[in-house]
């Protein structure tokens, strides 16, 4: 009987001893395990979807291997290249006009579902697809049909192996129907580093068969009060890996401007609090910050939760829920078993349901009430250029920070990325 208690990267490891998986993919190519046999030790639902390459099991990661699903009930695992990295290029997001809807809360889209609905409802989804008349037709959990299709070998990308699909289960986050064609969709609300291809793939191969219209797959990214969304075009039908980016396109509802002055002024009537000896972040994306407390504010998690939904691995999320409690953003709460849940303090709460700039602004005072980024934004303001890390260094040594040179070095690259964040905020003025 599956166990609650034991981790993934634990019952993988029992699996792999178990059934010889790494010999026995030495040997055939690949391996196929049911979920019944997954699921005597943990649900196999929880087992075999990794939206991250990074956050495969160890011994995936070791042995360069993969897991798909190839029926319902029954996975290959394999020496496969099943995800593509996701960047993200440097553009001006176009601003689209918020919905008259009073059942759509622009100021609460932190579930992707929510953002979903925002996309279809702002004329995003359509702008990207140039159909001024899109119909939202399918959402939720389907079979896939039955399919073959190549993949690539991780480390000999030239080696292809052939794999046959029989109605596997996929999920589809949603799916728009218009005039000449239909756009299947697969979004995040969070930025993320790379997308497991099978979430597009499957169902593309699935609806390709079944409709006449071209099948547009895309990917929805929704971070920091931004809508990235990326078109793709599989150039080779049985090719899992001929996906090919076609498009990519920024969006928001940010229709207020922060200006540099008006931080500066924030800055002038700051009240700098006391900063805790020895305790300093080391988290250098503050986007991922936002993220974090955007996935906080649908529920509470465990760190181990987090993890997971956040797709970290487990020393970033340390990181970046310690630089959350830093900013008093984030509280630990223990349950009668002493297990820990991390939420939103009330400030946060607070500050997360705001409206653009006034949330950016409530997050921006977070970080300038503390002394060290406040004294190294004070030399930013003076010399219009983000200071070098031995500068930002010397003034943690004269602010007596309990913390070693090495730890001072790392953590000064924390403090740039943060002032780096506030910059790119804004506009000059």
């Amino acid at each position: 009987m599956a166990s609650k208690k034991i981790s993934v990267e634990h019952a993988w490891k029992i699996l792999f001893a178990a059934h010889d998986i790494v010999s026995k993919v030495s040997q055939s190519g690949s391996f196929r395990i049911s979920a019944a046999e997954i699921n005597i030790y943990k649900e196999a639902r929880l087992m075999a979807k990794f939206d991250q390459s990074s956050l495969l099991p160890e011994i995936f990661q070791q042995n360069n291997l993969s897991i798909l699903p190839v029926a319902r009930g029954e996975y290959i695992i394999g020496p496969y290249s099943t995800h593509t990295k996701v960047e993200y290029p440097a553009v001006r997001p176009s601003l689209v006009e918020i919905p008259d809807l009073q059942t759509l809360d622009h100021t609460n889209l932190y579930s992707e579902a929510s953002a979903l609905l925002f996309a279809y409802n702002s004329g995003i989804i359509g702008d990207i697809l140039g159909e001024s008349n899109l119909a939202f037709t399918v959402n939720g959990r389907m079979t896939s049909g039955n399919f073959d299709y190549f993949i690539e070998n991780k480390q000999c990308p030239n080696i292809t192996t052939k794999i046959s699909v029989q109605n596997a289960q996929i999920e589809i986050d949603a799916g728009y129907e218009g005039r000449d064609v239909f756009c299947l969709c697969e979004a995040k609300n969070m930025a993320t580093e790379e997308m497991l291809i099978r979430q597009l793939y499957y169902p593309y191969r699935l609806w390709s068969k079944k409709i006449l219209k071209p099948v547009i797959p895309i990917f929805l990214v929704f971070s920091n009060d931004v809508f990235h969304i990326f078109v793709y075009k599989f150039e080779k039908l049985e090719n899992y890996n001929s996906i090919n980016l076609l498009q990519h396109k920024a969006y928001t509802f940010a229709d207020e401007d922060i200006s540099f002055q008006e931080v500066i002024e924030l800055w002038k009537n700051i009240c700098v609090i006391t900063e805790q000896d020895g305790v300093f972040p080391q988290a250098d994306s503050f986007e991922r910050i936002v993220d974090l407390l955007s996935v906080l504010f649908e529920e509470s998690l465990t760190r181990n939760e987090v993890t997971l939904k956040y797709e970290f691995d487990p020393r970033q999320t340390n990181y970046y829920i310690s630089a959350c409690e830093y900013l008093g953003l984030v509280e630990r709460l223990n349950n009668a078993n002493g297990e820990g849940k991390y939420r939103l303090t009330s400030d946060a709460r607070f500050i997360m349901g705001q409206r653009y700039k006034p949330k950016h602004l409530s997050l921006i005072k977070k970080i300038l009430e503390r002394p060290i980024f406040c004294k190294v934004f004070g030399l930013m303001v003076k010399s219009s250029v983000i200071p070098d890390k031995n500068t930002i260094c010397q003034i943690m040594d004269e602010s007596n920070l309990s913390l070693s040179q090495n730890t001072k070095e790392r953590r000064s690259s924390t403090v740039r990325a943060w002032l780096d964040w506030i910059v790119r905020l804004t506009v000059s003025g």
